[in-house]
């Protein structure tokens, strides 16, 4: 399959910047790394091996392609020693143990993952001699939800009655005290933070148990109904490359400025360097039954109500105010959920049927997305 040539929406900005993406085995992280080395960047990857099989950091052969290293980010040590041999210039730290259901059975490896992996890196952020941005992906689930009908913005309360939400909230707090701890003055101090709060992502190549689109995937493949369990639950869907188009962009402000000494640099980084949400326009918010509807679209399937009235809670009601990110960041989302949907929906069907091309597919349909076309 032939690459389209690269209309570049960074300008070269990324090119021969250390990057360190920490989670790059993951769906997230491995799309991440999958678009930096579009943008020809040295990326480093942290993280351990892929937990589902197939992966797609396997299916894009990222570790022949970028500098992974396997190890764990509780292990304080080996993190801090390894991120100070890749001494990066600016660090994406997606690693987290990131499923609600399995957080219930397992809350001190949550809590373990999630927020003292968090903190570990802010406090070698801290110890770093160069300058660097860092940009720490926590949740939409962080915020206390009460499950009413606005959207929430990101001076709301953080908080989660269950153990993931609540782990992330913790991470949110965290960086929020180092940031005015530590890094209070970015160019004094050459460090700048910010932290992404995003919706709920789709995208080609998400493996994971307990998540609705490869669970659909995964009983389409096998010709059986997929079982529902919580179809009028309101989620903030949003395909893969929306958020990380706005992680990539903070993140090479946050760089920039870090290094611009002009007058007033000092306000524009404080101003960059907070909470942001990434998230689909309103209307794009949307049911369950309404995501499962649309996927049916592009296959020959069914599924079936599997509610069942003892299951662990999840929020029913979530959305994501994003008037932030496009006022001072310009951003805003480009596909809706019907081609937010279709794109998905290609990827799994390309990929059943190319094993061996998935990587140069996946490349262009970030280009796509990139020429909005």
């Amino acid at each position: 399959m032939e690459t389209l040539e690269i209309k570049r929406s960074f300008q070269g900005a990324l090119e021969n910047l250390r990057v360190l993406v920490t989670g790059d085995t993951g769906f997230k992280g491995s799309w991440l790394c999958e678009w930096l080395l579009l943008e020809k960047a040295d990326v480093y990857g942290v993280g351990l091996d892929p937990i589902t099989k197939p992966s797609l950091f396997n299916q894009l052969g990222l570790e022949k392609r970028i500098t992974h290293e396997n190890l764990d980010i509780r292990n304080y040590e080996d993190f801090k020693n390894h991120v100070f041999s890749v001494n990066p210039q600016i660090i994406f730290h997606l690693a987290a143990q990131p499923l609600v259901r399995y957080a219930y059975q397992f809350p001190v490896e949550t809590y373990a993952t999630n927020l003292m992996g968090t903190v570990h890196l802010l406090n070698i952020m801290k110890k770093l001699p160069n300058k660097c941005a860092g940009i720490f992906v926590t949740t939409d689930k962080c915020y206390e939800n009460k499950e009413w009908i606005h959207a929430y913005r990101e001076n709301d309360n953080v908080g989660g009655d269950d153990p993931y939400s609540s782990s992330k909230g913790c991470c949110e707090i965290a960086i929020n005290s180092f940031r005015k701890s530590y890094f209070g003055n970015p160019l004094d101090c050459g460090k700048a933070v910010a932290s992404v709060r995003a919706g709920n992502v789709i995208g080609g190549g998400d493996w994971s148990v307990d998540r609705i689109i490869p669970d659909c995937i995964r009983h389409l493949q096998k010709n059986v109904a997929i079982p529902v369990r919580n179809k009028n639950a309101l989620r903030p869907w949003q395909h893969v490359l929306e958020p990380l188009s706005g992680y990539l962009q903070l993140g090479l402000e946050l760089w920039e400025n870090l290094n611009d000494n002009s007058p007033n640099q000092g306000g524009r980084l404080l101003e960059l360097a907070e909470a942001y949400n990434f998230g689909p326009e309103l209307y794009s918010n949307s049911s369950v039954e309404v995501l499962v509807t649309e996927l049916l679209k592009h296959y020959t399937g069914r599924w079936i109500d599997t509610t069942q009235s003892n299951a662990v809670h999840e929020a029913s009601l979530l959305s994501l105010s994003i008037d932030k990110a496009y006022h001072k960041l310009g951003w805003k989302p480009k596909w809706n959920l019907e081609r937010s949907v279709f794109e998905t929906a290609s990827w799994y069907q390309f990929a059943e049927e190319n094993q061996k091309e998935v990587a140069a597919f996946t490349q262009n349909q970030i280009i796509k997305y990139i020429k909005n076309e």
